[in-house]
């Protein structure tokens, strides 16, 4: 098996990481249950950040991408859905074994991006190379194609430049670089906006759920969710190739987010917008969920992380909104300043100009890093890393990956 090699790090994002330091190194933590850390005991969890021998890597929802400087992409973790690159009948012992993804050598990789079941690179000429395997249409590859064992060019594209990709529970968008949107695969309860509306018919003998949170865990809750949402899918409305979203003809975009099942945009004004399933108000405002609209902040928004019912955005100036369902700031990180935020899939992360990390949420399979399974409604410094400074963080759906210099 080869050794994803030490170059340096040029980026990290929710899914990918780049290298573009050698005086750098990579910590995980949370659940290692599919070997998305990269630890050599990939069945223990990692209750505080610890660092991955010999690799400086990066993570996604169960599974990691890393783009080196060479342009090369390197997958570990779950390979249920043939996620890796390897095919989905690699030995199971293997996963947790940084491999180069085969078939890409062609392309020069810019950076990576993945959902739980698809994995996605973008070369240097702005193509889109997509693999796994998805039956909610999410490769873009065409009417009836659920798999790609091998990365595939999405060939819908072609004429345009992508410079990034977001997931979510089956539905993708993809921005080019002059600021234009589009849109495809699972498109019910508008989290691609009016896109597709037309395919989408009322679920029938779908039950109703009970979100309690007096009554369940987060992660109990988010479960529940997951359920129900795959209960509703026996007839998806599926759009199987990208297509422009409209609502965007007449307006450039800048950053885009998929959460589990909404959307989230920022436009080239400064406005904050999105669209999609609102059950946990993750939408940031009360009115209909099947359009783009904008979201009720008072704060000029600069970049995104949405996790499966949550939302993070870092502004320039500060929100006085106090609803629940309207976006408010994070009184306890009022005084530091914040560079990047990850949303997992019920935590949060957040990394300052000074290196700290920050984390909240579920704190189950130690993905808080704080040394214990405990919840945290306020943000809670993990003081493991003092001394450390931490460059970037990301946070796949149980698990985290932080660059740290040496």
């Amino acid at each position: 098996m080869p050794i994803l090699k030490r170059t340096s790090l040029l980026r990290l994002s929710l899914s990918s990481i780049r290298f573009i330091s050698s005086s750098s190194s990579v910590y995980s933590f949370g659940d290692s249950s599919n070997g998305a850390l990269g630890l050599s005991s990939p069945l223990l969890d990692a209750y505080e950040p610890t660092k991955i021998p010999n690799l400086p890597v990066a993570a996604s929802h169960y599974h990691s991408l890393a783009v080196t400087t060479d342009s090369e992409v390197w997958a570990w973790g779950r390979n249920v859905e043939g996620q890796l690159g390897r095919g989905a009948n690699s030995p199971r012992e293997t996963w947790g074994q940084p491999t180069r993804v085969e078939g890409l050598g062609h392309v020069t990789a810019q950076t990576a991006f993945a959902s739980g079941v698809v994995s996605s690179a973008i070369g240097d000429d702005g193509s889109l190379w997509v693999w796994g395997r998805s039956k909610r249409g999410q490769l873009g590859l065409g009417k009836g194609v659920i798999e790609a064992i091998k990365p595939s060019k999405v060939e819908a594209l072609s004429d345009h430049k992508i410079v990034k990709v977001s997931f979510g529970w089956g539905h993708a968008l993809a921005l080019t670089r002059d600021g234009k949107l589009f849109g495809w695969g699972y498109c019910k309860d508008g989290r691609l906006g009016e896109m597709g509306q037309a395919l989408c018919q009322p679920s029938e003998n779908v039950p109703s759920a009970d979100w309690s949170l007096d009554k369940s865990s987060m992660l109990e809750i988010a479960a529940r969710h997951v359920e129900l949402k795959i209960k509703e899918e026996e007839n998806m409305p599926i759009i199987w190739e990208p297509q422009f979203v409209e609502e965007f003809s007449s307006l450039r975009v800048s950053d885009i987010a998929c959460g589990l099942d909404h959307s989230l945009f920022i436009s080239c004004k400064n406005t904050l917008l999105s669209c999609g399933d609102n059950t946990y108000s993750q939408l940031g405002r009360n009115t209909e969920g099947s359009k783009i609209l904008p979201v009720n902040i008072n704060s000029q928004p600069l970049s995104l992380s949405t996790g499966l019912g949550h939302c993070l955005s870092i502004c320039q100036t500060r929100s006085n909104s106090s609803p629940e369902e309207i976006p408010a700031i994070i009184e306890s990180l009022e005084d530091e300043s914040i560079v990047s935020v990850s949303a997992g899939r019920v935590h949060s992360l957040a990394l300052t100009s000074k290196g700290d990390l920050w984390a909240w949420g579920s704190g189950r399979n130690g993905r808080l890093g704080l040394g214990s399974s405990m919840d945290e409604e306020e943000p809670a410094l993990v003081e493991s890393l003092e001394g450390l400074r931490v460059l970037q963080a990301v946070s796949g759906f149980d698990h985290n990956l932080i660059l740290v210099a040496d």
